[in-house]
């Protein structure tokens, strides 16, 4: 047994308890080492929730670099939207808007066990909704955003006349030959926090802040484009290059988060998303000057960013 076996093995042991399965992939130069267990495989298809945000922020840095936008464009220019608000600021989650659309958060807590929580995000409704929002400053300050992601999302989409499914399939999936990445269709059985069986998302027009469905892996392949040679190297050179400081520990990217090791850890940028739905969690991290990384899905509904962040150290500190 290797070192990076032994090291994904002991990722994969972590996330065993009270979890019904998990996939976990190390990536360290040209090698990939995928481990699995509760019946999955690099190839079951599971929600990836929130590492949608990435999808969808390298495809607006695909359509800066195509010169078809502009990263400090008004939202205006493509939804009715408040002023001041940016493409970048959406990205970047500092457009200043809440997480959810107004009103959702009540009904959350009000209706714990709704099944689909966000099947009433038509374009429509997210339009009236944001009618009804006074941002605070754009530009001045992060505050993460699901609604803000969806709108960059549906703002793309609605420039290219392209639904955000097809559009991601044209701009991530077709050049890095992502075969199951993708809005809808079948998933392999998902499950809550407490191992029940649940039903997958449909976020309808918010679809850019968490609706996507991928495999191990076609996001071993994702990950790998932001540290090697690819068809989107140009965007994620982009993507990576746009920087905004949460606070002294961590910035955020177009899309992704970062954070820099302490020096005892040998000071390297780890850059990562991570994403959860009712019956799934997901984590996409690397280190793009070790050029190593790691992916995480699971069919349960538990956070898995302690193993996932641990074998990313383990990793850099190995390469």
């Amino acid at each position: 047994m290797t070192d990076l076996d032994e090291l994904t093995r002991q990722a994969v042991q972590k996330l065993t308890p009270n979890r019904r399965g998990a996939v976990v992939a190390a990536l360290t130069g040209g090698v990939t080492e995928i481990q699995a267990f509760g019946g999955l495989t690099a190839d079951s298809r599971l929600e990836i929730g929130s590492v949608t945000k990435v999808f969808t922020s390298l495809v607006l840095a695909r359509l800066v670099e195509a010169g078809e936008v502009r990263l400090d464009q008004p939202l205006a220019d493509f939804l009715p939207a408040p002023a001041g608000i940016t493409l970048r600021h959406l990205a970047t989650h500092t457009a200043g808007l809440p997480r959810l659309p107004k009103g959702m958060l009540i009904k959350a807590l009000l209706r714990p066990n709704t099944p689909d929580p966000y099947a009433h995000c038509t374009a429509d409704y997210l339009i009236a909704n944001l009618s009804r929002i006074r941002p605070h400053t754009p530009g001045t300050r992060f505050r993460y955003s699901n609604l803000g992601a969806g709108l960059l999302g549906l703002a793309l989409s609605r420039h290219t006349g392209l639904s955000y499914g097809d559009l991601v399939a044209r701009e991530v999936s077709a050049p890095l030959g992502l075969t199951a990445t993708g809005v809808g269709g079948p998933v392999a059985p998902e499950h809550d926090a407490k191992g029940r069986p649940v039903q997958p998302w449909d976020l309808v027009d918010l679809a850019g802040a968490g609706g996507l469905r991928s495999t191990v892996t076609d996001l071993v392949r994702f990950v790998r484009a932001h540290f090697e040679e690819s068809p989107v190297t140009a965007a994620v050179g982009l993507a990576l290059g746009v920087e905004h400081r949460i606070n002294p520990f961590m910035t955020v990217r177009l899309g992704w988060m970062a954070q820099r090791l302490h020096e005892s850890q040998g000071g390297h940028l780890q850059i990562f998303h991570n994403g959860q739905t009712g019956g799934a969690f997901a984590f996409a991290g690397f280190d793009p000057e070790r050029r190593v990384g790691v992916v995480v899905l699971s069919d349960t509904s538990r956070i898995v960013d302690g193993p996932a962040m641990d074998l990313l150290r383990a990793l850099t500190s190995r390469a």
